[in-house]
This record gives C-alpha cells, sequence and structure tokens, in this order.
C-alpha cells in the first residue's frame, strides 16, 4: 500500500516537473536587434540597406472612407525614390520622391518632393502643409536606419497576422518618433507597420513578397488603412533597383506651367 502511494506521490512529482522544465528549455525570444538583422539579410542584406534608387510601377485601388465603395482604379501607378542613405527621421521627408497615379489619359493625382520643395497637379504645396503631408506617408524606409547610432528598439508583444506569428519592434528615431514593424516569425519579412500621423492611426500590410535576381525582396501588395479603415491597396508588377532615374523626375513644375 505504502509502496504504491509512494510510486503515485513519485509520478505526480514528474508530472510537475516536467512543464517546468520544458519551459526552461524553451527557446528565449528573439532580441529587437537579432530581428532586425534577420530582415535585413531576408529582404536581400546590402543592396537593400542601401539600394541608391526604388524605381516601383503597378495598379492601385482607392476606397471611399465613408461608404466603403471603390473610390477610384489607377491602371497605372508609378514611384521613382532616390533615397537618403544618412536620414535619421521617421516622419520628415527624405531623399527624393515622385508618384503618379493615372486612371488611363487622366491624371487622379500626381506628388513629387526634390529635396526641398514639393509639389502636386496641383502647384507647389506650401512647406507646413507639405510636412503634415510626408509625416502621413512617409514610415517605411525607417527601418533601413534602425540598427545605427541614435536609434532605440524595443520588443512589443507578438501577435497573429492574418494567421501567422509576427515578431513586433518598436523603433524610435533620434527625434523621438515611434514606429511599429512586424516581422513574419518564419520568413522574416516585414509584413507590417504602424505610426501615429495627423491622419489618423497609420498601418501598412504587405503581403505577396518576391526575390529579384540581386536579391532584393519586393512586397507586390501594399495595404493602407487609417484609424483601421482601408485607404488604398497597391500591386506593384515591376521593380527596378539601383536604376539611373532622370533628374527631371525629380524637377518641381515652373511657374509657367
Amino acid at each position: 500500500m505504502r509502496s504504491g502511494l509512494a510510486a503515485m506521490m513519485a509520478a505526480c512529482a514528474l508530472a510537475v516537473a516536467g512543464p517546468a522544465n520544458a519551459q526552461d528549455a524553451r527557446p528565449e525570444s528573439p532580441t529587437p536587434r537579432s530581428i532586425i538583422e534577420r530582415a535585413v539579410e531576408a529582404h536581400g542584406g546590402e543592396v537593400w540597406l542601401e539600394p541608391g534608387t526604388l524605381q516601383l510601377s503597378g495598379t492601385a485601388t482607392f476606397y471611399d472612407a465613408k461608404t466603403g465603395a471603390v473610390r477610384s482604379k489607377a491602371d497605372d501607378y508609378r514611384m521613382w525614390r532616390e533615397m537618403d542613405a544618412a536620414r535619421t527621421s521617421a516622419r520628415g521627408a527624405s531623399g527624393k520622391v515622385r508618384i503618379i497615379a493615372k486612371a488611363g489619359e487622366n491624371l487622379i493625382f500626381e506628388v513629387g518632393y526634390d529635396g526641398e520643395t514639393t509639389w502636386t497637379e496641383r502647384g507647389i504645396m506650401p512647406k507646413a502643409q507639405a510636412d503634415a503631408y510626408w509625416a502621413t506617408n512617409f514610415g517605411f524606409g525607417i527601418v533601413r536606419q534602425a540598427l545605427k547610432k541614435g536609434f532605440a528598439l524595443a520588443s512589443a508583444p507578438a501577435r497573429n497576422l492574418r494567421g501567422r506569428g509576427t515578431h513586433l519592434v518598436r523603433i524610435t528615431d533620434p527625434g523621438g518618433a515611434e514606429t511599429l514593424f512586424g516581422f513574419d516569425a518564419e520568413s522574416g519579412f516585414i509584413t507590417y507597420l504602424a505610426f501615429d500621423t495627423p491622419r489618423g492611426f497609420h498601418e501598412r500590410l504587405y503581403e505577396d513578397f518576391v526575390r529579384l535576381d540581386n536579391g532584393w525582396v519586393q512586397a507586390r501588395s501594399v495595404t493602407l488603412l487609417y484609424d483601421g479603415i482601408m485607404s488604398n491597396t497597391v500591386f506593384w508588377s515591376d521593380t527596378q533597383v539601383g536604376a539611373a532615374v532622370p533628374a527631371a523626375i525629380f524637377a518641381p513644375p515652373s511657374p509657367s506651367d
């Protein structure tokens, strides 16, 4: 009787000890720095960190926030970027950029920045208005600078994003602006970002990744949301990295235009 009871108690002790030992044996959660380092390699390494220029083209669909209806579709959506390798601000405009959206021959919108001046299809944008505009639209590229001096990294609770485990890292730039990035736990790809903007809480979802011959990994689908409401989705079909961009692409219109 006593021997049976002793055996039962020993078995219970092992049952209690088992999960604790298993928990102790679990691998430690990756650090924010290691998550970003892995993402850099996953996205192409040095070519992704310092591409010089980036040219993307495809299509885009824009939604009405109040009705949910499709507001417009761009069958020709293009972006040209000249990167600033010394960028330190997550919210300010950096480098050079131009975006054009067309439906057939009709221009839906155009916006550009040459390093100093911002303009749209309506003409030159006043600086205060431009600063607010770029604070709402810039954000992704700061992850390329996150491992440099002056940036702070912190973990946020991991989550499932569209059914996939996702590590979250908060990147704070030297000026104190915070950006939340999501990294797919399996592939290391950046699948999410979020930050506060004058327009509302902004989120982006990245999907459909493709690797180019030079190793660069591009998300071919990007969905933008503000305060949880979908604003638009861009579908990139062509990507060029490091190719020369004519200076005229970034030149603002002259007063006579």
